[in-house]
């Protein structure tokens, strides 16, 4: 077997070493660390947990000051369990390769981390384990804003619930110039359209009918301004705000997959769903619609 092959099926640690830059650094590990968990994109994946299991390596910068035997200085072992079990418990996700993104972007937030190896097998598949592995480094994690004080600033987007009329508005372009003024990312949340649609008698698929209506509203408002970028994932969500940009959001992908997301499809309820979600610094709500009590999030009515 050459070196190349064996290094592929090897542990990360050792293709951490073999792949090793001539600046020094630390390793930490994790081996072997199998959860219960629901994943996978299959019908037959859902409705049930199965064992994953996460082998990870991080590089990180040595300690230069003496560490005086003191766990606050060094990366804890607890955080790459932490970084495993926030991902999971964020939403349910079909893809082990969008899972391993989000433990190595968590774990590469941390000041000593520099870059993660992240390994993760299916074991209850068949006769054999199913996996993906990843390498990232600092750089490939998305950038963060710098504040006016040169330090890293988490970015807190508005969110924006448009009700039927705004969307049908002449001045559409005139309010959209005015909210985006504002200088921070805007997420866009709509209603349900005023159109007939199928009434199922059945809670659970009335609701999945709701959300896709919710999403065809999304999609006449990207029809009326080209600013309107409409987009399903929470990934797609942190890209562009991280970049400033706008968009519009369809809600179906993220509410299901939600662990502990809303029960309801109701479209307010939704947008301070998201606004919680996103830790949004408030939302802005256009027409003469209920506002659940409660919010975690100022609301602010246009």
């Amino acid at each position: 077997m050459t070196t190349d092959i064996r290094l592929a099926f090897a542990h990360p640690e050792e293709r951490s070493l073999a792949s090793a830059s001539t600046d020094p650094r630390d390793r930490i590990s994790l081996r072997d660390h199998v959860v219960e968990v629901e994943i996978g994109a299959f019908q037959k994946e859902r409705g049930h947990k199965q064992r994953v299991m996460f082998n990870v390596v991080v590089e990180v910068r040595p300690v230069t000051a003496p560490l005086n035997d003191d766990v606050d200085r060094i990366l804890s072992y607890d955080r790459i369990t932490e970084a495993i079990a926030a991902e999971l418990a964020a939403e349910r996700l079909n893809l082990l390769e969008t899972l391993a993104e989000r433990v190595a972007e968590r774990i590469l937030a941390e000041p000593q981390a520099m870059r993660a190896f992240v390994r993760i097998e299916k074991l209850d598949i068949g006769p054999y384990k199913l996996g993906v592995e990843i390498v990232r480094s600092r750089a490939e994690v998305p950038l963060r804003v710098i504040g006016q004080d040169g330090e890293e600033a988490a970015v807190h987007p508005l969110v924006v619930h448009l009700d039927n009329a705004a969307i049908a508005a002449p001045d559409l372009s005139t309010r959209i110039d005015s909210i985006l003024a504002r200088g921070v990312p805007v997420i866009f949340t709509l209603g349900l359209p005023d159109l007939p649609r199928p009434q199922t008698g059945h809670r659970p698929t009335q609701r999945r009918v709701d959300l896709l209506a919710i999403e065809q509203n999304a999609w006449s408002l990207a029809a009326r301004d080209p600013r309107c970028v409409v987009v399903a994932t929470r990934t797609e969500i942190d890209w562009a705000i991280k970049r400033g940009q706008s968009v519009v959001w369809a809600p179906s992908k993220m509410v299901l997959d939600a662990v502990d997301g809303p029960k309801s499809a109701d479209p307010v309820a939704l947008a301070l769903w998201l606004a919680e979600t996103m830790a949004a610094r408030g939302i802005l709500v256009h027409g003469n619609v209920a506002v659940p009590a409660g919010s975690r999030v100022p609301v602010e009515r246009a």
